[in-house]
């Protein structure tokens, strides 16, 4: 695998659509060629070699191909845009939509996200190990497809609006979550290390979502129906097991009706 290090020079004073970097956009090109290739910073168009230091050629594919960012790209969108494999490292924090519409790969960031990180992922990993914005995993605003596979592991914190209309791939929050996580979702699995505020799966028809932590206020359309023992990513523990969104119309499998399974550690 080929290495290409990006190092920030002149940070933007707007913000900086990059949907460039990644590894398939800059597989089979020369550092030269990395750094002539587009971006956008409000309405203009300039060159990553503006705002980049470029050394490293990359990988004739995608998969043979690893992008290094380096410096502040607090204020840098769209890091890992529509990534198909290979590797994605940022070693600091980002802004809007790491890793939307990632299909294969893997993205590290080392800091923080900002919103919209994995938004309608099909595939690939992304490990964060700060915090991550809201809308993590969720659908693009205005449609109904959310993350559908992959994996999305955040060390930290997640903000509201988690797994919005989610149908499958799974989710690993170390930390806390903030409201409606997984409204509206048709698949998939979170697990919540920390607690989690209150509308915790609001008009959810399918999916599971595991609790460690407090729930702040029980949706009233989910049902108690006893209690489970569970191992869940390497714990075992006693969870409360309901199951939801009641108020929702379920889909039938062999005769049986679909519900959501909400679990709440003891």
């Amino acid at each position: 695998m080929e290495t290409v290090t990006i190092t920030m020079k002149n940070v933007p004073a707007l913000y900086l659509e990059a949907d460039n970097i990644s590894p398939d956009a800059f597989a089979g090109k020369t550092a030269a060629e990395i750094a002539g290739l587009s971006v956008h910073e409000g309405n203009t168009t300039s060159t990553l070699g503006k705002y980049f230091d470029v050394s490293g050629n990359a990988g004739a594919t995608a998969a043979d191909t690893k992008i290094v960012v380096k410096g502040d790209v607090k204020k840098v969108k769209y890091l890992g845009f529509k990534m198909t494999a290979g590797e994605l490292v940022i070693e600091g924090s980002a802004d809007l939509y790491v890793g939307a519409w990632m299909k294969g790969g893997k993205i590290l960031a080392k800091g923080d996200v900002a919103a919209f990180a994995g938004l309608a992922m099909k595939g690939g990993e992304i490990t964060i190990e700060g915090n991550a914005g809201n809308y993590l995993g969720a659908a693009y605003r205005g449609d109904w497809r959310g993350m559908s596979g992959g994996k999305i592991l955040v060390k930290g914190n997640a903000g509201s609006d988690i797994g919005m209309y989610m149908t499958g791939g799974e989710m690993v929050i170390n930390g806390n979550v903030d409201v409606h996580l997984c409204t509206h979702a048709e698949g998939g699995k979170v697990i919540v290390k920390g607690n989690a505020n209150s509308k915790v799966g609001g008009q959810m028809v399918d999916g599971e979502i595991i609790i460690f932590g407090s729930i702040d206020t029980m949706m009233p359309g989910f049902k108690p129906v006893g209690e489970v023992e569970l191992e869940v990513d390497g714990t075992k523990a006693k969870f409360s097991h309901f199951i939801g969104d009641m108020g929702e119309r379920h889909k039938k499998k062999k005769g049986q009706v679909i519900y959501a399974n909400l679990y709440k550690k003891i």
